[in-house]
């Protein structure tokens, strides 16, 4: 299979939160996946694009079912297709220009699924508690920014 090469090295704890924090914010606010990410070993930030802000009640429970969900211990998979196959599965705008033909999925138990190109953990056990540093509120673009952590 051919795939494009990958631009960065993912801390792979990290990256596996972000997937599963993705779909919490999903379930919980019915926003996408995140609009913007920066991932770094020692702390993490993600943009979503959302109605309203988030309550601190929120932010907890947030932080609580993130946590719950890698406390399951799910194994992290991998399953491969052609873009034309999942056409309907996943938004395939936020592919890359010039992605390959050959996509991979990356699965979190039966928790999430997307695509992803990068590095992942083999199971959840190995994430570590997803602690939530700070958040805030863009009222002018309706972004909130969550700055995390992971504790092991």
């Amino acid at each position: 299979m051919e795939f494009n090469e990958h631009n960065k090295q993912e801390f792979p704890p990290m990256h596996t939160a972000e997937h599963i924090i993705n779909r919490t914010m999903i379930n919980m606010f019915g926003c996408g996946r995140s609009v913007e990410a920066h991932i770094e070993r020692k702390k993490s930030k993600l943009d979503y694009k959302m109605n309203a802000q988030p309550t601190e009640e929120q932010v907890a429970e947030l932080q609580r079912v993130v946590n719950e969900v890698i406390g399951r211990n799910l194994p992290v998979t991998v399953e491969y297709a052609t873009q034309s196959e999942v056409a309907g599965r996943f938004n395939l705008e936020r592919l890359p220009e010039g992605a390959s033909e050959q996509v991979r999925i990356v699965h979190v138990g039966d928790y999430d699924e997307c695509l992803c190109i990068g590095a992942h953990v083999e199971n959840t056990s190995e994430i570590g508690q997803f602690v939530i540093i700070s958040h805030s509120w863009d009222e002018s673009t309706g972004i909130w920014r969550m700055r995390f952590k992971l504790v092991q």
